[in-house]
């Protein structure tokens, strides 16, 4: 298991350009690890991340299509992980940091957790993929209410909404993220990463392809030593051991 940790407590973590570059670098390595099966992305300091620093001294130099340019790098390099992701969020996630938090395949939450799709009441529009992750989260008139009023949501509220997949006591988030990593670990990593991507790719897809893809994805596994061994596995009446092969 990897840990991503956004480690600037002193501005609720919000993302400078050297922490924007450094997630970049940070997700296209560990797309290309065999080790790493599942990742983490959480924060320091009690909360997720309050969006990208508008203080940022950066944001007064760069010319700002470069800017977002460098942000959206980081939503894709997150979106096209083939390992399951899980955001682990306490205190703020807000603006960037919320979409960071919902572009993550799973989402847990402290009972303190609060959300915010908060760019219209800093003049701006959605960016970190929310335009794209908040429809196919909540459906198109709920993530307007969302964008549009960029109201506060706590946790209940977000779970209930579809947003949060489990919400625990701020005291069991550690062990309740912990818990469901290591399953997602010991998983078969190759089934894992095909089924999140043919999930993530269905919205555009007639039933015909989706199922094209479902069987060409089915005889990799079959084929694959995981397969295999989860085959032996079941005869012997055992636990599989998968080795991502």
């Amino acid at each position: 298991m990897l840990t991503v940790t956004l480690n600037r407590p002193e501005r609720k973590n919000a993302v400078d350009g050297a922490l924007w570059r450094a997630l970049a670098a940070t997700f296209r390595q560990t797309a290309r690890s065999t080790e790493d099966r599942v990742v983490v992305v959480t924060g320091a300091g009690g909360d997720f991340c309050a969006g990208a620093d508008l203080s940022d001294l950066e944001a007064a130099t760069d010319h700002q299509l470069v800017r977002m340019r460098m942000i959206h790098d980081v939503a894709l390099a997150l979106h096209e992980l083939p390992q399951p992701t899980i955001a682990k969020v306490d205190g703020v996630a807000v603006g960037a940091g919320c979409n960071l938090a919902f572009g993550c395949d799973l989402v847990v939450s402290s009972d303190r957790a609060r959300f915010s799709e908060i760019f219209s009441r800093r003049g701006l529009s959605l960016d970190f993929g929310g335009s794209w992750l908040l429809p196919r989260r909540v459906g198109l008139h709920r993530a307007k209410e969302l964008a549009f009023f960029g109201e506060l949501l706590g946790a209940a509220e977000a779970e209930r909404l579809g947003l949060v997949n489990r919400v625990v006591p701020a005291g069991e988030l550690d062990d309740a993220v912990d818990e469901w990593a290591a399953r997602l670990a010991a998983g078969p990593p190759l089934a894992l990463s095909l089924t999140k991507r043919l999930l993530d790719d269905a919205a555009g897809m007639s039933l015909p392809e989706a199922l094209e893809r479902e069987g060409a994805a089915q005889a990799l596994n079959i084929m694959s030593e995981d397969g295999k061994e989860a085959i032996r596995a079941f005869l012997e009446r055992r636990e599989p051991d998968f080795e991502g092969r």
